[in-house]
């Protein structure tokens, strides 16, 4: 953070919810508060040798370290900006013969950073990572277990040359991690790549209608105003995805954060009665709504087991199934319609069926529309991927206004210079020329489209990964 935008915070004691941070300045929609880069980050274990261990972009070849053989690198100038960080990290890895699991590897990051400047505040940060919160007193049996391994292990690859920190130091250092992980995308934006810590952005309480949003680009974090923000109020960010009813999300917070969500969505239980929305004419009864319920239940869990073997075609027709039994009970609001229109557009993409991703794509962004906040990154890039659909279905008219919505979006949740708003508005330019042709000669824009289609496959959609959007914070699920 620099001293300018220190200036644009301050830290101070938030009623029943310990410490937040306020605005000491007025802020408008895309105006950025503050950015910051890790104290220290990792590579996620699954992903070490396709991402870059300083820079976290995707690459096909990396320079790998010649010493440990662990650590890889977009080029040389990457590999000199991490010796500083990788220098104990190396030697250690070589010293214990294997290579330990992300959690160890950050929290020794973390502590050999503490070791090289000491353990108070660092330049440009508002807090020390010594006065994070870890919650090691809240955690269950199942997640004291985990804690009691990964202490076991991290004294193993410790070097005995390093500082030695008591076993509570290093107990909280994991309760660190655990509460204030913050997940790292690669360039695009598209998949979750690493965790890394941030002292300034863990002061952000969390709101599930927040006045900010946190965006990963060019190796730091941004955060970001979502509308006016006055002075003086407090800033929050949303840990979790705002798509479910109240009582969901209070469950997921207090169970994976440990603490009970008083905003005013959930207080007053905004918007429930959308997500579980049902038809008005004839209106189901009650019993008819919970048997409904509890089939989409047993059905997304079939789903999940589908996709996790690659058997798209099942999982379309097990939504296509359960769709149309929906119909005449769910509003295209409700939660559980929802959830099928998303992975359904998304199979039908992937497997090149645009025509019918489409229709189901229009109807998921009418739904997200009614329910998430107009400036929400997850609306935006939802509202983008149907674009995308639309387009490559031939609706181009539909297409573009998605395309155009969508970069509206984007330009406030993640800026003009991030690479996925970027290659929007590549898209946009395409997609207005075409409409353009579109609307001076039908017959001619199709025979050029075809002829352009034939030549050149269209970037077809990634294949659906079973893991969600990579969520902001890390967290196990």
């Amino acid at each position: 953070m620099t001293i300018g935008e220190m200036e644009n915070v301050e830290v101070f004691t938030a009623e029943g919810k310990g410490r937040g941070l306020k605005a000491t300045k007025e802020f408008w929609a895309a105006d950025i508060i503050f950015a910051e880069r890790a104290y220290s980050a990792v590579v996620f274990d699954s992903l070490v040798n396709v991402v870059c261990h300083t820079c976290f972009k995707r690459q096909e070849k990396l320079h790998r370290c010649g010493q440990c053989k662990f650590a890889h690198y977009c080029d040389r100038t990457c590999q000199k900006d991490a010796w500083l960080n990788h220098k104990n990290e190396c030697s250690a890895i070589k010293r214990y013969g294997k290579v330990p699991n992300e959690n160890i590897r950050l929290a020794a990051r973390i502590m050999w950073r503490v070791e090289r400047e000491g353990s108070g505040l660092t330049e440009g940060c508002l807090v020390s990572v010594d006065d994070l919160q870890n919650h090691v007193e809240h955690f269950g049996e199942e997640e004291q277990k985990e804690l009691r391994l990964d202490v076991d292990t991290f004294l193993q690859y410790w070097p005995p040359q390093s500082q030695q920190f008591s076993m509570q130091y290093i107990s909280h250092i994991f309760g660190v991690i655990n509460c204030n992980g913050f997940t790292l995308s690669d360039q695009r934006g598209l998949q979750a790549v690493g965790v890394g810590v941030f002292p300034n952005l863990a002061l952000v309480n969390h709101d599930c209608w927040p006045n900010c949003t946190v965006i990963f680009n060019n190796g730091k974090i941004e955060l970001r105003a979502l509308g006016k923000i006055s002075e003086g109020e407090e800033l929050t960010v949303s840990y979790i995805d705002f798509l479910n009813i109240s009582e969901e999300r209070k469950k997921q917070l207090k169970r994976q954060y440990y603490f009970e969500c008083t905003c005013e969505h959930c207080q007053k239980g905004l918007k429930d009665d959308l997500f579980l929305g049902v038809k008005d004419d004839p209106k189901p009864s009650q019993e008819v709504v919970k048997e409904m319920i509890q089939f989409s239940k047993d059905t997304l869990e079939k789903i999940d087991k589908a996709r996790s073997e690659g058997l798209y075609h099942e999982v379309v027709k097990l939504c296509r199934e359960c769709l149309q039994k929906q119909e005449p009970v769910f509003a295209d609001t409700n939660i559980y319609t929802l959830r099928l229109l998303s992975i359904v557009s998304e199979v039908l993409s992937y497997l090149q069926a645009f025509e019918e991703a489409s229709h189901y794509a229009r109807r998921m962004v009418d739904g997200y529309m009614k329910l998430y906040h107009p400036n929400n990154a997850q609306l935006g890039m939802a509202i983008m991927r149907a674009g995308l659909t639309n387009w490559h279905a031939g609706n181009i008219e539909v297409g573009h206004g998605m395309i155009c919505k969508a970069y509206a979006i984007l330009l406030v949740t993640h800026g003009p210079s991030h690479p996925i708003t970027k290659d929007l508005e590549a898209m946009r330019m395409q997609t207005e020329m075409e409409l353009r042709m579109f609307r001076q000669n039908e017959f001619m824009y199709h025979k050029m489209r075809e002829a352009a289609l034939n030549n050149q496959p269209m970037q077809v959609m990634a294949e659906p990964s079973n893991e969600p959007a990579p969520a902001l914070f890390h967290k196990k699920q």
